[in-house]
């Protein structure tokens, strides 16, 4: 009898838009057939109360149709309110309070948690979408009185950098001078990222007869 491979568990990746490409360049060709990626808009990173509600409908929309479904947030601001949610469908998600601590890595941005509580993050994608989602996304083109209102608390804009990029970081360092605040760049990759969707792979299985 030939031999053959059991067959792999379908997984949803229901995700944030901001990690669109940081999750597809996680995951190996060999694994995208079984896996979709599924993601929400990346506007809501500036309504965090409106994640749980659009989770909740994506899962009810998608429910049924894969073996595993992970959804890759963080608490992103939502007040614990994503992981009940999750706890009730026996989800797991991404670890941390937000994305810029797992591309940090949490225990390492928990450690420094109070030397960056005045720093404002950028990541590649806010770098790369900094006028649509943050100068124009929380008003401040039409209003720039609210700049303080939003900004006078940071000292700096910290850039993560998930890959080398010198435009992006110019683009980073554009927004820095753009809000009036001191720039550092810290290279980070991908952190906790990459090992979170590596888990989710499904493992190249050794044949049965």
């Amino acid at each position: 009898m030939a031999d053959a491979l059991p067959a792999a568990p379908s997984i949803l990746i229901l995700a944030c838009g901001a990690l669109a490409g940081e999750i597809l360049a996680s995951l190996s060709p060999a694994q995208l057939p079984h896996i979709r990626l599924q993601c929400l808009p990346a506007l809501l990173h500036n309504r965090p109360e409106r994640i749980p509600k659009a989770v909740r409908a994506a899962l009810d929309e998608y429910r049924g149709q894969f073996d595993k479904v992970f959804v890759a947030y963080a608490d992103c601001g939502t007040g614990g309110a994503l992981d009940r949610l999750l706890a009730e469908e026996g989800i797991e998600r991404l670890p941390g309070a937000h994305c810029y601590a797992f591309f940090i890595g949490v225990q390492r941005f928990e450690a420094n948690d109070d030397a960056d509580m005045r720093s404002f993050f950028l990541t590649d994608f806010l770098a790369r979408q900094f006028d649509t989602l943050v100068w124009q996304g929380l008003g401040l083109d039409r209003y720039p009185e609210l700049h303080d209102m939003y900004f006078g608390q940071y000292e700096r804009v910290v850039y993560l950098a998930q890959t080398d990029d010198p435009a992006l970081t110019a683009a980073a360092e554009a927004a820095a001078i753009k809000l009036g605040l001191a720039f550092e760049r810290r290279f980070t990759g991908y952190g906790d990222l990459g090992p979170a969707i590596a888990k989710l792979q499904p493992s190249l299985a050794e044949p049965v007869s």
